[in-house]
């Protein structure tokens, strides 16, 4: 889970917004449980600017969808 965290964080500098709004967001879409976690050895490896980028771009598309 502190991966995750990272995660969570590291996308809420990139949209400079709250780690609070970014979780629940996250959360909404599934993107923990669906994305984050089956992902992690690829997402791991990506350095934090590009693990911004793809969580970002993936929040945004998978919102898109509700």
């Amino acid at each position: 889970m502190t991966f995750v965290a990272t995660c969570v964080e590291t996308t809420a500098r990139a949209l400079n917004t709250s780690y609070k709004e970014v979780y629940q967001r996250m959360k909404r879409v599934g993107l923990i449980e669906r994305f984050i976690l089956p992902h992690y050895e690829t997402l791991h490896s990506e350095s934090r600017e590009n693990l911004a980028g793809v969580l970002v771009e993936c929040m945004n598309n998978w919102e898109g969808r509700r």
